[in-house]
C-alpha cells in the first residue's frame, strides 16, 4: 500500500479519526497493531507472519536476556537472536545471490552446474525491521534499555506502519516511551504533519516520478547516449534518490505526528555536504547511525590504531553495500564509500580549504563524488556502469534529449537546488506567522490537488522499497 494512493488515505483516515476517538490507551495501541498488519496485508497477507514471527520471537529472547544470571546465557540467548534475523533476512534476501555466485566458483573449477533461481519473495521492509528489532535485543543485552513486557507495546514498535516498509529505522528507547505515554489530540502538531506529508508527497510524486521518464531510459541502454545526456541522467538520478527516500520519510514523519508520534530525523539536505563524512551525517541518518553503533564501535572503532580504524570504516560500508541491496553493484558501492571515508580520514587536508570562498567548490566536488557512487547503486549491472562513466569523463555522441525533457529537467533541478539554498540560507520557523485552522485546511487541499494534477500517470514505488 504506497503513501500517495487512495487505499493508504482510507486507511489512515480510518485509523486515525477511530484511534483519537478512543479513551483507552491500551486499545488505541491494539487499533493501530491492526492497522499496521492492514497495511502490511494489502501487499501480500502470507508475509505477515514473518513480521509476527521476528516481533515474537525477539520479544521472548529479550526477556530471557534481561532475566538470565550468567553471562554466558546472556551471549548464548543474543547470538541465538542474531542468528535468527539475519537467517530470515539472508534466506529472502540473498538465497538467489548466494546460489548464482556458488554456480560460478563451481563452474570456475569445472563443475558446470545449471538450475533456475529459486522463486522467493522478499518481505516488503524486512532490512529495515531486521535492524530494528536487533538494536532492540543488543541495547536489552548492554543494559541500555529494559526489555518490554507488553507485548502489544513491543509489536506496535515493529509494525508501527508508518516507518514499517522503509523507515526511518527506530530504536526501541526512542520509540516504546512514546507508546506507554498518554497521547492527546494537537491541531498544531497534526497541522505540521499534514505539511510534512504534502511536502513529502510533492517530493515523491512531481519531482522524483517525473524525473524517472528521463533516468529509467539512459540507464537501460547506457550506450546510446551522449555525455552530455548521461551527466543530466546521473545528476538527475542524484536528485530522484533524495526526494524519493526523503520524501518517503517525511510522510512517515508526517503521518507518525498526525497519531501522536514523532519518528527521527532521516535527511539534513545532504548534497550540500562539504565531505563525504558529512555526506554520512546527513543522508539516511537513522540507518548511518546505527551502522556507526551496531557495527562500527562494536568492531573497535577507531579506537585501536589507523590500521583497524580504517579496516572498521571499510567492513561498515561493505556491509551496508550488501545491506542495500543483493548485487555485486551494491556491494562495491559499499567499498567505495568505505574507501572515500578512508582518504578523508587519513589525508591531512591544508587549513586554507575550510576558508568560506571555498565552500560551493567542496559542496561540488563531494556532489560529484556521491553521483559516482550512485552510478553503481542503479546501474543493472558493472557493464553498464563502466559504461556510463567511460561517456560522463570521456566525450562521445549520442542519443541527445528532447527539448521538452531537457527543459523539464533543467526546472526541476533548479527547483530543488533553490529550496535546498533556501533552507541553508533561512530560518523558516522565524517567518511563520498565525494562520486560522480553515485556511490552513484550504491551502494543504489546494497543495494536495496541485500534485495530483502534476502527478505522471507512470508513477511507481518508492526506490528503497526494494531493500
Amino acid at each position: 500500500m504506497l503513501f500517495h494512493t487512495f487505499p493508504f488515505f482510507l486507511l489512515y483516515t480510518i485509523t486515525a479519526v477511530a484511534y483519537w476517538s478512543m479513551k483507552d490507551e491500551p486499545k488505541r495501541v491494539w487499533w493501530l497493531v491492526l492497522a499496521s498488519i492492514v497495511f502490511y496485508a494489502k501487499w501480500n497477507p502470507w508475509l505477515v507472519s514473518v513480521v509476527l514471527f521476528t516481533a515474537a520471537f525477539d520479544f521472548y529472547i529479550a526477556q530471557r536476556i534481561e532475566a538470565a544470571t550468567s553471562v554466558r546465557r546472556r551471549k548464548f540467548l543474543l547470538v541465538t537472536s542474531l542468528l535468527v534475523s539475519l537467517s530470515l533476512l539472508a534466506f529472502f534476501k540473498y538465497t538467489n545471490f548466494l546460489i548464482d555466485n556458488g554456480r560460478l566458483m563451481l563452474n570456475l573449477f569445472g563443475l558446470e552446474l545449471s538450475g533456475t533461481t529459486l522463486k522467493v519473495v522478499i518481505p516488503l521492509g524486512i532490512s529495515f525491521y531486521t535492524f530494528e528489532t536487533i538494536s532492540y535485543v543488543v541495547d536489552v543485552y548492554l543494559g541500555r534499555i529494559k526489555a518490554e513486557r507488553n507485548g502489544s507495546n513491543y509489536a506496535l514498535f515493529l509494525l508501527f506502519f508508518p516507518h514499517l516498509i522503509a523507515g526511518p529505522i527506530v530504536r526501541a528507547g526512542h520509540f516504546l516511551p512514546q507508546v506507554r505515554r498518554r497521547k492527546f489530540l494537537n491541531w498544531e502538531r497534526v497541522q505540521v504533519g499534514a505539511r510534512l506529508f504534502l511536502l513529502g508527497l510533492f517530493k515523491k510524486v512531481v519531482i522524483a516520478d517525473q524525473l524517472a521518464t528521463l533516468i529509467d531510459p539512459v540507464f537501460a541502454n547506457p550506450g546510446s547516449w551522449s555525455s552530455a545526456t548521461t551527466w543530466v541522467a546521473v545528476i538527475c538520478y542524484a536528485v530522484q534518490i533524495y526526494c524519493d527516500f526523503s520524501g518517503y520519510s517525511d510522510m512517515a514523519i508526517g503521518a507518525a505526528h498526525g497519531l501522536g508520534y514523532h519518528l527521527p530525523e532521516n535527511f539534513n539536505m545532504p548534497y550540500f555536504s562539504l565531505n563525504i563524512a558529512q555526506f554520512w551525517q546527513r543522508w539516511h541518518i537513522s540507518l548511518s547511525t546505527w551502522v556507526r553503533d551496531y557495527l562500527y564501535i562494536p568492531l573497535g572503532g577507531n579506537r585501536y590504531g589507523t590500521f583497524k580504524t580504517y579496516r572498521n570504516l571499510m567492513i561498515t560500508m561493505l556491509l551496508c553495500g550488501l545491506w542495500h541491496g543483493a548485487g555485486w553493484t551494491f556491494v562495491f558501492w559499499g567499498f567505495y564509500h568505505g574507501f572515500l571515508l578512508a582518504v578523508h580520514r587519513a589525508v591531512p587536508w591544508p587549513s586554507w580549504l575550510g576558508k568560506k570562498i571555498l565552500i560551493p567548490f567542496r559542496w561540488a566536488t563531494t556532489f560529484l563524488l556521491v553521483c559516482i557512487g550512485w552510478v553503481f547503486f542503479r546501474a543493472q549491472n558493472f557493464s553498464n556502469a563502466l559504461m556510463m562513466l567511460r561517456r560522463m569523463f570521456i566525450p562521445t555522441e549520442g542519443l541527445v534529449l528532447t527539448t521538452h525533457v531537457a527543459m523539464l529537467a533543467t526546472g526541476v533541478l533548479a527547483l530543488v537546488f533553490l529550496a535546498h539554498v533556501l533552507g541553508a540560507m533561512v530560518d523558516w520557523r522565524k517567518l511563520e506567522w498565525p494562520i486560522a485552522f480553515p485556511l490552513v485546511a484550504a491551502g494543504m487541499v489546494a497543495g494536495f490537488l496541485l500534485v495530483q494534477i502534476l502527478m505522471p500517470a507512470n508513477g511507481g514505488a518508492f526506490i528503497y522499497f526494494q531493500f
